[in-house]
């Protein structure tokens, strides 16, 4: 087993309150419980030594891996041929009352063998609360089960062959032939609850078939029938699996502190849900079909604009947990020593007070979209986007933190004037289309007068293009989302002179960068790779700027850097390996929005015969 293996060497299992990484070595070196936010029991991840895993994988000195996902669905198969056989470890989480909090959660772990014979090795090595706290065992007599009691949690872990106590972990060996199965399973609990109900391998292979049907159910709702279906289905799962049931609310990530940069310090706590994030998701929601998960999330929003201003006095936190708490203190697990020596590793996220105007923009961009908070939270729901956009009517003109979260002091952001002008143009769009009471003429005029301050002070006329922030000449890809959100024509000429410097400075072989951080410095240490997001937003902008073939190109060859099964983390490093939290719901909204527009465009030109 590798102690550190790359971040893009991993699938992703979940129920929609959490979710484990699985390794292609067949360790589970991932695993928060209950909810995707809570503290970790298997982080072998940030430490092999300290963070805690679960593997299964071949005892064979030479065997070969390969992994996949069963089509359409979140249940990871992971193959390991051998000089004496081929054997399987078929990994997933149970779907089961997904929308009720619950702190019982079951990981399944099938070993069956369908070729020769293999003979696998069981290692389970919790370590809760990020390792942290200490556990104890207490194993059955017949080795078929045991129990690890952590700080008001029991780990359970049933197993359909011997197993043996190691100290205060488990471990083993299973030999199988050809046509034979075995099965672990490990359950989550509070401490001194009742344990799971017995185990065998009959109800461990109904469960799989089960989880099978919820995964083909739910994904036949998508409407998507493009060009990349397989793709755009695999992103939609994960959007899903990175999505909180109970509230509706998806995180950015499934990961904290995996880095930017490999020894570097740009490590955060991607756990949470980001405002903007899941407001952009939205659209991508409604246009694949998935109205329910869309409206899960408006509803979650509404919540979070009725509770009030947050502890800045702002009407919005830039990012809550999961279940809508605003409390993100941020601390350093110093005891871990970081992915491969990435050091600091945190959790909470210091972010989260920060000034970033750009989110009420995005807000409003989900409110806008069918079936928003006019329609399904009616009058009140119209009374909070009224607050919020009489608060931005005196906030919007003051320098803020921007969509990048710098640490380098507050800046006067092109990115969040735009955003600010989305705010206002979609609740001006509200009022008059569902005749609502607003200060048309206030809200006009701000509109107004942010559009052409974007025009004036955004454009630096000798770059000619739209800049990272009004005293700055330095280029940022947040700007990409200009067009695409109607700021301005795809085909403007200033637009397309932005995109053609964008071209020149931010984009290596299709690959973009989301700045210059030398050229803007952003209070941190360190390089970053090429933003995943970015590439999917310059692959939408050079489609709707008639560049079908270039952003067809782009697009395609961004695909080449998936994982192994389809998934994408935050960067792409300089040697093109995936960096930063993983799998990233953003970067993976983008890739279904791109290829959305992309296939519009395509469908245009071929109906065109251009």
């Amino acid at each position: 087993m590798r102690a550190y293996p790359p971040i893009a060497d991993h699938g992703m299992i979940g129920d929609l309150q959490t979710a484990a990484l699985v390794s292609s070595d067949g360790a589970i070196d991932w695993f928060c419980v209950p909810r995707f936010d809570s503290p970790s029991i298997f982080a072998a991840l940030l430490d092999h030594h300290r963070g805690g895993s679960f593997r299964i994988a071949a005892d064979h000195p030479d065997s070969r891996v390969t992994q996949l996902y069963l089509p359409d669905t979140a249940v990871l198969v992971t193959r390991f041929l051998t000089a004496d056989g081929v054997g399987e470890v078929v990994d997933f989480m149970p779907v089961d009352a997904p929308e009720t909090p619950s702190d019982r959660h079951r990981i399944l772990r099938v070993m069956r063998v369908v070729r020769g014979s293999v003979r696998f090795t069981v290692e389970c090595a919790p370590r809760f609360d990020y390792g942290r706290a200490p556990h104890t065992l207490t194993p059955s007599a017949a080795g078929e089960a045991a129990v690890f009691h952590g700080p008001g949690m029991d780990v359970h872990l049933q197993s359909t062959a011997p197993l043996s106590g190691d100290g205060q972990d488990v471990r083993g060996t299973v030999t199988l032939r050809a046509g034979e199965a075995a099965a672990v399973a490990l359950t989550t609990c509070a401490g001194g609850t009742d344990a799971p109900a017995p185990f065998d391998i009959k109800g461990a292979m109904d469960t799989w078939q089960a989880t099978v049907r919820f995964w083909h159910r739910w994904l036949r709702t998508s409407r998507y029938r493009g060009r990349w279906r397989q793709t755009v289905n695999r992103s939609a799962i994960t959007l899903k699996l990175l999505t909180y049931a109970p509230s509706g609310a998806p995180i950015a990530a499934a990961t904290a502190g995996l880095p930017e940069q490999i020894g570097g310090e740009r490590n955060w706590d991607y756990r949470y849900t980001w405002i903007r994030d899941a407001s952009l998701s939205v659209r991508a929601l409604i246009g694949l079909g998935f109205t329910e998960e869309a409206n899960a999330f408006r509803r979650w929003l509404g919540g979070r604009v009725a509770a009030g201003a947050a502890g800045s006095g702002q009407p919005l936190q830039i990012m809550y947990r999961v279940d809508g708490d605003p409390e993100l203190s941020e601390e350093v697990l110093g005891h871990l020593e970081g992915y491969l020596g990435s050091f600091p590793v945190r959790i909470g996220n210091g972010a989260a007070g920060q000034l970033q105007l750009d989110i009420y923009g995005e807000v409003a961009f989900a409110v806008a979209q069918p079936g928003g908070v006019v329609e399904t939270a009616g009058y009140q729901g119209w009374l909070a986007v009224v607050r919020v956009l009489e608060w931005l009517t005196g906030a919007w003109d003051q320098p803020d933190e921007g969509i990048w979260e710098t640490r380098g002091g507050r800046k006067d952001f092109t990115y969040s004037r735009l955003m600010s002008w989305v705010a206002f143009d979609r609740g001006i769009r509200l009022a008059r289309e569902y005749a609502r009471p607003a200060d048309l003429d206030g809200w006009t005029a701000t509109r107004d007068a942010i559009f052409l301050q974007v025009m004036e002070r955004g454009w630096n006329e000798e770059r000619q293009a739209f800049v990272q922030h009004y005293d700055s000449d330095v280029l940022d890809a947040s700007l990409l989302l200009m067009p695409l959100v109607g700021f301005i024509s795809p085909r403007e000429p200033r637009w397309l002179s932005t995109l053609d410097a964008m071209e020149r400075e931010l984009v290596s072989d299709s690959l973009v960068y989301r700045y210059d951080p030398s050229a803007s410095p952003d209070g941190l240490r360190g390089a970053e790779g090429t933003f995943t997001l970015c590439t999917f937003h310059y692959v939408h902008a050079l489609a709707r700027a008639g560049r079908v073939d270039d952003a067809r190109y782009a697009f395609e060859k961004m695909l080449t850097y998936a994982n192994h099964v389809g998934l994408f983390a935050e960067e792409i490093g300089p040697t093109g390996d995936q960096l930063g939290n993983f799998p990233q719901a953003f970067t993976h909204l983008s890739l279904i929005t791109a290829a959305m527009a992309l296939d519009e465009e395509l469908d245009k030109a071929e109906s065109t015969g251009q």
